[in-house]
Parts: C-alpha cells; sequence; structure tokens
C-alpha cells in the first residue's frame, strides 16, 4: 500500500493520498487549504489519479481546495452530513465503502465538528491505519474533541494502528493509549 502525506496550508493540515499501489487510481483525505501544487507533486511522483475525496471533517484547512479539485479531477468530496454545512461545495455522504480499490470504515467521532470522522483501513500488508483529523494527535487531542469518543476509539483499536492525524506527526494507538495526558482518566 501507498501512503503519501504531507501538511498544507496556514495550519500546516495533513493532506494524505492512499492507494494500493504507485501507478492507479487514489483516495484524496482532507484536501485543505494550499493543498493544489504539492498534491500535483506527488500525484505525477506516484502516477496516481485520485478516483475519490475524502474529510475526516468540514473544517476549512481540510476541505478548502476540495471544489476545484472535484471539478478538476471529477470526482465528488466525500464528507458526513452533519458537516455539509460547513463546506462550501457539493459533497455526497460518507458510508463506509471500498473507495480506489481500499476498503475504508467510517467511524463518526462527533465532538471537534458534529460530523468528525476517523476512517480506517487495513493495509495488504497486514498492517492498520486510522486517519483521525482533528480528533486524535500524536499526544493530544482536537479542540472539542469528546475525550469518551477518543477513549472508545483506543479501546476498540489495536496498539499497532498507526495514527494518521491531520496536523503533526504520525502515532500509533498503543503510543496515544499508554501516555497521551488529554486522555487521563478516560479509561484508555
Amino acid at each position: 500500500m501507498l501512503v503519501v502525506g504531507f501538511g498544507s496550508g496556514p495550519l500546516q493540515a495533513n493532506c494524505y493520498l492512499l492507494a494500493a499501489a504507485a501507478g492507479g487510481p487514489c483516495v484524496v483525505v482532507d484536501p485543505g487549504q494550499e493543498v493544489t501544487a504539492p498534491l500535483t507533486a506527488a500525484l505525477a511522483e506516484h502516477r496516481l489519479v485520485p478516483a475519490a475525496l475524502v474529510a475526516t471533517h468540514g473544517h476549512a484547512d481540510h476541505v478548502a481546495s476540495a471544489a476545484s479539485l472535484a471539478a478538476d479531477h471529477g470526482v465528488p468530496l466525500h464528507l458526513h452530513p452533519a458537516d455539509a454545512s460547513l463546506y462550501d461545495g457539493d459533497s455526497v455522504p460518507l458510508e463506509p465503502g471500498t473507495f480506489a480499490g481500499l476498503d475504508l470504515d467510517v467511524r463518526p467521532v462527533p465532538g471537534h465538528t458534529p460530523g468528525s470522522v476517523v476512517l480506517g483501513l487495513a493495509t495488504a500488508e497486514g498492517g492498520r491505519l486510522a486517519l483521525t483529523g482533528d480528533t486524535l494527535f500524536a499526544g493530544s487531542v482536537g479542540r472539542g474533541a469528546d475525550p469518551e469518543a477518543v477513549r472508545d476509539l483506543l479501546t476498540s483499536l489495536p496498539d499497532d494502528t498507526v495514527v494518521l492525524p491531520g496536523h503533526g506527526p504520525a502515532t500509533t494507538i498503543g503510543r496515544e493509549r499508554a501516555g497521551n495526558p488529554f486522555l487521563a482518566g478516560t479509561g484508555a
């Protein structure tokens, strides 16, 4: 599986490209502010073609480029319906399903926004990924994140699950379960 991530815009929100392999379709997760140039470069470098745009939530730093990318590539933005009012463009309801040959699980975790979700998937190599948007970060949680929802997430995923957050570096569920100070007392 190919995972390409980069920060963009003034808030350095992470945008991710997910693909079964280079040279094929991909899922673009969280196409935020000022993402067009680095995204175009990553698509060319890995010979990828967007098959879907997916957002972990509707804040501008995660969806600002979605309308132009949707028009350029002829693919819709998949967004939880509870966040549709936050996005100034057309979207389709985000539901679990297969995107670019990848089976995405969608776990609603309202708090940061009403429609915040965590995207989960298993890799062909046997690994697990959780794209947490602004719900869970390395050593922190997002503004407004519900500690109970984050606790449920932590207890439902194996320790070796790689967390790809909306901002900052990657981490693992095990690392967050053991040392995230914002989750102290949540039973995680």
